[in-house]
């Protein structure tokens, strides 16, 4: 059985940064998959990569472009560094890149941090842009995360991330599925900025406020919570369905904060009574930056009757990555690593863009 050394990265799309992780990943004769993260590390951006993400949507088709090569180059030095700082030896790099469209609906998915950039810079063989078969076949493009979920956590009974959106793995009827849920984090930090903090540290914000019931009963009343999955969301959905409703509410900033989360935790909660057996031992790994939010998770709690694991920090920062170098082995090996059963797509998928030297890899 061979072990690779791969190199995971990550940019979601709260832009806290990006999460490069270096795992060691190696095929169990069950088919189900072991890792080791030998070493992680999270690159935060500074106000103008963040300010040049957050406006490119609105951009030219060159900027985008251009801004494509360059993210992409950044992406390379960036796990340069990362591997002379821990002396790292690398089969391959795997990379989401960072999401600008996703409009399933118009069969959009769009990442930038061209894959060849980064091969060319780091001259390490890359694997990306991960999405585009699966909207090509008419899937929805994300979550893809669950296959990671299904080969590496199978021991639970669902697997949660609290990123910029929530989304959610699980089987139901011996079928695995993936979806997202609500907004998450995009919603808590845009709040958490009007008094001046990056994020609700702890989430001492909330604890500060009461729900506007009001508020709550609006958000809950969003279309798109009623609708069968496959499904999942972008920027573009919060901009034009939810931050209005937000931002006409007389609630104060306290409690909008209070209340969004009491928002966020409903809904996931409803998701995981809704898609596990009465009788099963419901199980949750909750991992993402929301898992650090105790306000959160104590209302996640008082929703549901599962049990709640918190894992160690670094799994809570870097599942992501891990997850995102299994995609880039399992592209090499020429495996599936996009089902349908997540997505909604024709068929499954073996995604991902190649670039680079990849024959001394088997």
């Amino acid at each position: 059985m061979r072990t690779y050394k791969v190199i995971g990265v990550m940019s979601g799309t709260s832009m806290d940064g990006i999460d490069l992780a270096h795992c060691e990943l190696t095929e169990q004769e069950s088919g189900k998959w072991s890792y080791k993260i030998v070493a992680a590390k999270t690159y935060e951006y500074n106000d103008l990569w963040r300010l040049r993400l957050s406006k490119l949507r609105n951009q030219n088709a060159l900027n985008v472009y251009k801004t494509d090569r360059y993210f992409g180059e950044y992406i390379g030095e960036l796990i340069n560094e990362f591997i002379a700082e821990h002396d790292l030896d690398v089969d391959l790099i795997g990379s989401h890149g960072h999401t600008i469209f996703h409009q399933p609906e118009s069969n959009i998915s769009y990442q930038i941090g061209s894959v060849s950039a980064i091969a060319a810079v780091t001259d390490i063989p890359t694997v990306g842009n991960f999405r585009a078969l699966d909207v090509a076949k008419y899937g929805e493009g994300a979550p893809i995360s669950g296959i990671g979920d299904t080969l590496l956590f199978s021991e639970y009974d669902v697997c949660l991330n609290l990123g910029g959106f929530a989304n959610i793995s699980t089987v139901t009827d011996d079928k695995p599925i993936a979806y997202d849920i609500c907004p998450c984090n995009i919603l808590l930090n845009r709040i958490a900025r009007e008094f001046g903090q990056e994020y609700d540290e702890d989430g001492k914000i909330a604890e500060q406020g009461s729900i506007d019931y009001d508020l709550l009963s609006d958000l809950n009343s969003i279309e798109y919570y009623s609708l069968p999955h496959p499904k999942s969301l972008g920027r573009e959905w919060i901009n034009e369905n939810f931050w209005y409703r937000v931002r006409n509410s007389d609630a104060s900033k306290e409690d909008r904060m209070k209340t969004l989360v009491d928002h966020i935790a409903q809904q996931i909660g409803e998701n995981i009574e809704n898609l596990t057996s009465e009788s099963s031992t419901k199980k949750v790994l909750v991992t993402g930056g929301g898992a650090f939010n105790k306000s959160l998770i104590d209302h996640l709690r008082t929703h549901t009757d599962a049990e709640i694991v918190v894992p160690e920090s670094q799994l809570i920062d870097y599942k992501e990555a891990l997850i995102f170098g299994l995609l880039g082995v399992l592209r090499i090996e020429n495996k599936p690593n996009i089902l349908s059963s997540y997505t909604g797509a024709d068929s499954d998928s073996v995604a991902g863009e190649l670039a680079g030297d990849f024959s001394n890899i088997k």
